[in-house]
């Protein structure tokens, strides 16, 4: 069991953390240094203040005690009522001046060193603050002389006295304590109120809705990890609700996604044995056609086309099942042969009843950085998408491939002059299976080459697509610009 000095350091430590750390306790450490800034700020004046009004209370009391002086009768009043009555104002003398004359009446035969003189006459806001933070920093130890304007003594100009400066500083010292303590108790409890708002407003349930979130982060197929949204209508509210709101779609995309892979995987393993089976049964299909039989011979090209696409099919699901698909090895490579390889296997392995022409317009020196089995896998499903297109046309048509050089990049443009894509299947033309409906597609092919010049650092557009035909580009950039 911890002793209690090693509780109390953990708590210490706790609270440490709570202040230091979190985003109200620097607000609290915020608030206590703004609100003492403003206290130093309405000290020096309130200082220079309070001075002011001491040095006008010994100006007054002196002038009240010299005032039975200058009354008739006052030549006759002792020397002890005289100095009583200084002493009373707290003043080593007094002087009078006026137009005619100057007076001055004092306790000591000898007048004491005077330490500094203040004039009240010309004083001002910042000179009454000067004069209280000099006063504060001397020490007390020094003679005042203080001349002011009297208010009560008819025909005199001035009056001046000199007085001792250690019980002003004393009072001085006193008041900025009150006023120091004041503004540490005011700075203290505001921010404690402040610390306390902003906890249980903001803090407290941010922290609630980020526990949640590293909950779902570690967890996200569990349900009960999403946010509990409260009926708040601030902005913590709408953050509240909004993350419960993208946690549940998540939840709801993963689930799917646990399903589909799920899926994907018994789909796989039977692709797998279907194109097996489909092997075996090209092999049997191909010695149909050395059967002189007239309607096998009409019947065999259809089976053997019909079993090519089922093959290619096969082929493709399990090739974009894949996740492991092997980053490009690239090279510089003449890109003419490549291509029109690739346009003679699509043309010629594809039994059409209509002619296809093919026209490669690709420079003899043109090289590109690139895999080459890669792209050949890229144009030649192009170029395959480009020959379905033209036998739906059922009119055939011409397939042109061109290509040229921009700097660090490599474009590559196959157009031909089929019948078009529809609208609704444009915007998700490189979607798995969004072309599946097509006579012969797979709808894999764009999808995977699309993923094959990505991995290039390069992608593949639709440039046109209409009546006359449709072009799509690809573009791969050489390696100094990935």
């Amino acid at each position: 069991m911890p002793s209690m000095p090693g509780r109390l350091r953990a708590r210490m430590a706790e609270g440490y953390g709570l202040v230091a750390q979190s985003l109200s306790g620097r607000l609290l450490l915020l608030t206590v240094l703004y609100v003492m800034v403003a206290v130093v700020l309405i000290f020096v004046p309130s200082v220079g203040r309070y001075h002011r009004e001491l040095l006008d209370n010994h100006i007054e009391s002196a002038e009240l005690a010299v005032l039975p002086f200058n009354e008739p009768g006052g030549d006759a009043l002792s020397e002890d009522v005289r100095s009583h009555l200084l002493q009373s104002a707290g003043a080593l003398a007094v002087t009078l001046k006026s137009a005619e004359r100057s007076q001055m009446y004092e306790i000591a035969d000898e007048p004491p060193v005077i330490g500094t003189t203040i004039d009240l006459t010309n004083a001002s806001f910042f000179t009454d603050m000067y004069d209280a933070v000099d006063c504060l920093f001397s020490g007390g130890h020094r003679v005042l002389y203080v001349i002011a304007q009297p208010t009560r003594i008819p025909k005199i100009t001035t009056i001046a006295i000199l007085l001792k400066e250690r019980d002003i500083r004393d009072r001085l010292v006193a008041y900025s304590d009150r006023v120091i303590v004041t503004g540490i108790v005011v700075s203290l409890i505001t921010g404690l109120l402040v610390f306390l708002s902003v906890y249980l407003v903001l803090v407290r349930p941010m922290r609630r809705v980020t526990e949640a979130m590293i909950a779902f982060r570690d967890n996200p197929e569990n349900p009960a990890n999403i946010v509990q949204a409260s009926a708040r209508q601030d902005e913590i509210g709408i953050a509240e609700r909004e993350l419960a709101a993208m946690q549940r779609d998540l939840y709801g995309s993963l689930q799917q996604k646990t399903r589909l892979a799920a899926l994907g995987a018994a789909v796989a393993r039977i692709q797998h044995d279907l194109r097996n089976i489909l092997s075996n049964a090209q092999l049997a299909s191909d010695r149909l056609t050395e059967i002189d039989d007239p309607v096998v011979k009409k019947l065999a090209p259809r089976l053997v086309s019909s079993i090519d696409r089922a093959v290619s099919l096969a082929t493709n699901t399990l090739r974009y099942g894949r996740a492991d698909e092997r980053p490009p090895k690239r090279q510089m490579l003449c890109l003419k042969p490549l291509v029109a390889e690739a346009g003679e296997q699509a043309v010629e392995a594809r039994v059409t009843p209509v002619e296809i022409a093919l026209e490669v317009c690709v420079p003899d020196e043109l090289e590109i950085d690139a895999d080459a089995e890669q792209l050949y896998r890229v144009v030649l499903n192009l170029i395959r998408n480009a020959v379905e297109a033209l036998v739906e046309k059922g009119e055939g048509g011409k397939i042109c491939i061109s290509a040229e050089r921009f700097g660090q990049r490599v474009r590559i443009d196959i157009a031909d002059t089929g019948p078009g894509i529809p609208t609704d299947l444009a915007t998700r033309l490189f979607q798995p299976f969004a072309t599946a409906a097509r006579s012969g597609g797979s709808g894999l092919g764009l999808a995977i080459a699309r993923d094959l010049a990505r991995a290039h650092g390069g992608d593949i557009s639709l440039v046109s697509t209409g009546p006359e035909g449709t072009t799509f580009r690809v573009e791969i950039p050489d390696r100094e610009l990935l």
